[in-house]
């Protein structure tokens, strides 16, 4: 297990008609830094913050996964992410000017060709990775996903498709990942609807660039028009909805999932359970990354010291971009002794500091702010969401959305067993130490 991470060796440009909002849209697909991420930029959004591709940004739509970040929305992305998740890709900036990806043919075909023309490098940066170590079970709207070790390497991926009550019959297939397969078995199979559903759909908005060269029409178990794919095209199309949104994880899995009538909202819960499985992981010290720093560390990046050194531990760097912390809060807190002695309450501004504390950590990791001395310089959407008291123990994150020259921008959240304590957004100024 363990590889190193991916970008394109060359940039690709593809344009279209998105599937449901039906507007033109022109993509520039480029090659991204190691821990980078895929991030997508509206171009016809000039001040609007780039979208990643990760469950912070999820949104909330029917029949398509959308990330969204401030005025920015990005629709239907699960065909490019499944290409990307089948070819390793881990870092990219996507450009384009509208709110939704083409929808090309309807399936992940030319997005996979498309990257097999750029060309793949590796990257001088580790991928993360997570075994899933015990099962994670979704039930939601007749949908059942599974979630289980293996002693297999990789992730094992099947799916059960059951519309009987729409006169198709049962179709299961299944694939294992990474492998060459999906290119030419999963990735050409386009999107499908009923021709009972058309209408409704229609009527609620969705639709409004679907045609027969996207599309396919089903009236049972028959195309309306054309011929499909594969017998059971509409099986490995949701098999690749579903490897679309497990590239929201943003690492790596190594297990098997078992899904049966699962849809784009069932499996977005899979993905927040396993998110939540990793980090209690990491917590607790079963799993364990190669940029994790002890209190010592911690002490010789940041000028802060006892009672005011407020991160314990911190757990993984993403280069520039993302770093995840602990705070364990101790009833010997000297804080406690004079705030609601009585009943402890950890005040909300030193929560707010220790994410501060861990940003300092991330941005004084940049090169060029060697000698320099990361300042708050403004504060805003604080939201303080639930009370911390002994014995909690705060999972810091936070995430550099704009740094430039002097200045970095960061988000940031606290949480306590899942659960988010506050969130806020950060600007910070570097200035010099001396």
């Amino acid at each position: 297990m363990g590889r190193n991470q991916h970008t394109l060796k060359n940039p690709f440009e593809l344009n279209g008609v998105g599937i449901h909002r039906g507007e033109p849209v022109r993509v520039s697909v480029r090659p991204g830094k190691p821990d980078s991420g895929v991030v997508f930029v509206r171009s016809d959004l000039p001040d609007s913050d780039p979208v990643p591709a990760s469950m912070a940004a999820l949104g909330n739509s029917e029949r398509r996964t959308t990330l969204r970040r401030g005025p920015a929305e990005v629709h239907t992305v699960e065909h490019l992410l499944a290409a990307l998740f089948s070819k390793e890709i881990d870092n990219l900036e996507v450009e384009l000017d509208g709110p939704e990806l083409p929808g090309l043919d309807g399936s992940a075909l030319p997005w996979v060709e498309s990257i097999e023309q750029a060309g793949v490098v590796e990257q001088k940066a580790p991928r993360k990775e997570f075994v899933i170590e015990r099962p994670v079970v979704v039930e939601l709207d007749g949908a059942v996903l599974s979630a289980f070790p293996t002693h297999r390497e990789g992730l094992h991926l099947s799916y059960t498709l059951d519309y009987r009550n729409m006169g198709l019959p049962p179709q299961f297939v299944e694939l294992s990942l990474p492998c060459e397969e999906f290119a030419t078995e999963f990735a050409p199979a386009r999107t499908f609807v009923f021709a009972s559903e058309v209408d409704a759909l229609r009527d609620a908005g969705l639709g409004a660039g679907a045609d027969s060269e996207n599309t396919v029409v089903l009236d049972g178990a028959e195309p309306v028009d054309g011929e499909l794919r594969f017998p059971d095209e509409p099986a490995r199309h949701k098999l690749l909805d579903l490897v679309g949104d497990l590239f929201l994880l943003g690492f790596d899995l190594h297990g098997a999932v078992m899904a049966t009538r699962s849809g784009h909202r069932a499996h977005h819960e899979l993905v927040r359970r396993l998110l939540a499985e990793m980090e209690q992981a990491e917590t607790h010290g079963r799993l364990v990354r190669d940029t994790e720093m002890d209190i010592r560390e911690i002490a010789s990046l940041l000028p802060h010291r006892y009672p005011f050194l407020l991160v314990d531990r911190v757990l993984e760097l993403e280069g520039y971009r993302r770093a995840v912390g602990i705070k364990n809060v101790s009833v010997n807190e000297p804080f406690f002794q004079g705030h609601f002695p009585d009943q402890p309450i950890m005040p909300g501004v030193l929560i707010l500091e220790a994410l501060a504390q861990l940003a300092g950590t991330l941005l004084l990791r940049r090169m060029e702010y060697t000698g320099k001395l990361p300042v708050l310089w403004a504060i805003d959407k604080v939201k303080l969401r639930r009370a911390v008291v002994p014995g909690d123990q705060l999972r810091l994150e936070v995430e550099a959305t704009k740094v430039r020259d002097t200045m970095g921008r960061v988000d940031c959240m606290a949480k306590v067993n899942e659960h988010v304590a506050a969130e806020a957004q950060m600007v910070f100024t570097l200035v010099d130490a001396g």
